[in-house]
């Protein structure tokens, strides 16, 4: 006679804890983790102890770019489209006190930096302003420099910057230095 019995077979889960640590240690070891570059931006130094650091600044050497909450881009008091920062950035920087303002109407040539090597562009940021604007923002920045850079090591070394060498770029930066000051709006 048959057996109603039915056997269940066992399964030997002894060596189920070493596969999936095994596999655990494969993963971790072959896996690369992306790290976040962020903005790449050189600090200032810190200022040596016993020595004033502070500058006195031209009013007319500072590039006033406001971000609204409303994410709105103000250079100067007047709305203007992210379009039209790099040229406007690029206008302020590379005047030199003579050129008359194309990108507002409120600002004369004499309100524009007296030079490239003394302006310096104050950035303020509402807390809310997203962060792919402040982002596009500062590559719009970014890009004003390069190309300033660029022309200035076509016409002084007729290369392109990339092809520069180390003594040539220093003074092509320091032609062009990216002065850049950044502020939270403080809501109340």
């Amino acid at each position: 006679m048959k057996s109603n019995r039915r056997y269940n077979p066992k399964v030997n889960a002894g060596s189920m804890a070493d596969i999936a640590f095994l596999l655990l240690i494969f993963f971790l070891v072959t896996t690369t983790i992306s790290a976040d570059k962020g903005i790449l931006r050189k600090l200032p130094e810190l200022c040596p102890p016993g020595q004033v650091c502070d500058t006195e600044i031209n009013e007319r050497n500072i590039f006033r770019i406001w971000i609204n909450h409303k994410q709105e881009i103000k250079v100067e008091d007047d709305l203007i489209t992210l379009d039209e920062l790099k040229a406007a950035t690029k206008q302020f920087l590379d005047n030199n006190g003579e050129k008359s303002c194309d990108y507002c109407s409120g600002i004369s040539s004499t309100e524009l930096s007296d030079h490239p090597n003394q302006a310096v562009i104050s950035l303020k940021i509402d807390p809310m302003v997203k962060y792919e604007l402040y982002i596009a923002v500062q590559d719009e920045l970014t890009k004003a420099f390069y190309e300033l850079r660029e022309s200035y090591a076509k016409t002084k070394f007729n290369k392109s910057v990339d092809d520069l060498t180390p003594s040539e770029m220093t003074i092509v930066r320091e032609a062009y230095p990216f002065r850049l000051s950044e502020a939270d709006i403080v809501r109340d």
